[in-house]
């Protein structure tokens, strides 16, 4: 069993939803990200999502692109990354995944990156711009390794669409909110819950959502639905502004942690 199941076994055996917090490795720099994923293991994250820097990243917002060209000035790669993740694992023990668009992977070599990411301690990859009809090399290299591939739905997927990524998906399944990018919101889309209904009724696997996701009111909504809660955009926006950063966000990600705890989760398929 990966540490990603583990941790949702876990979670689901306590009755507790996930909290994934996501940050961009290299903004403003690789030493200020080790603290901050320091923290965000300290203040209550169950699992890290950490964004691999990339010049294209066609499915963040306008927040999470300023993130990837700050981290690309200081010159952060995908080794970095790995190297980071590696050094983290000091005193990070939840599970971390990597959003990398795929041309960093490629051009590392797909199978070199799935035996230095697990070795770097990496549980999974969100590829964005990876089709899961054209992820059977990256299923080959990764699964030896135990990485778990995390691929997306979103509220245009078929139903016949949503069984195929389930089946390709280890670890979770990531479920977008919205169409379009990732970003700040003022409220929810009212299709989410018929969204992760879908998804849950063809597959054991947990269900996390998403893009969107702002306040920690946004995020106990979501609790009450799913089994994971993604938030980005919101914190790569606190992180922008360099004072008392550190402290801004364990308030915001303790916020956070205590709107989704006090979720009650009985069954955790939603009706």
């Amino acid at each position: 069993m990966s540490r990603i199941a583990e941790t949702f076994a876990r979670l689901r055996a306590e009755r507790q939803r996930a909290l994934i917090p996501f940050v961009v490795a290299g903004d403003p720099d690789l030493d200020t990200t080790l603290e901050i994923l320091r923290t965000l293991a300290r203040v209550g994250a169950d699992l890290i999502e950490l964004g691999v820097p990339f010049s294209d990243p066609i499915a963040d917002g306008p927040i999470n692109q300023r993130a990837a060209q700050r981290a690309l000035t200081m010159g952060v790669g995908l080794t970095d990354v790995l190297a980071l993740v590696g050094k983290a694992r000091a005193d990070v023990r939840q599970p971390v995944v990597l959003l990398s668009y795929y041309n960093p992977i490629l051009q590392y070599g797909l199978r070199r990156f799935c035996i230095d990411a697990s070795s770097s301690g990496v549980d999974g990859v969100v590829i964005p711009d990876l089709p899961p009809d054209e992820s059977e090399e990256l299923l080959a290299a990764a699964r030896p390794r135990k990485l778990d591939t995390i691929f997306l739905l979103a509220p245009t997927s078929t139903g016949d669409r949503i069984r195929f990524v389930a089946e390709r998906s280890t670890g979770f399944v990531y479920c977008v909110s919205l169409t379009g990018v990732t970003g700040t919101r003022d409220r929810l889309p009212e299709d989410i819950r018929d969204l992760v209904r879908r998804i849950k009724s063809v597959t054991p696997l947990p269900v996390c959502v998403g893009f969107g996701i702002s306040t920690p009111d946004h995020a106990r909504q979501i609790a009450e639905i799913a089994d994971g809660v993604i938030v980005g955009s919101a914190i790569v926006s606190l992180l922008e502004t360099p004072e008392r950063r550190l402290e801004r966000l364990e308030a915001f990600v303790g916020d956070l942690r205590r709107a989704i705890d006090t979720v009650q989760v009985g069954e955790v398929r939603p009706s």
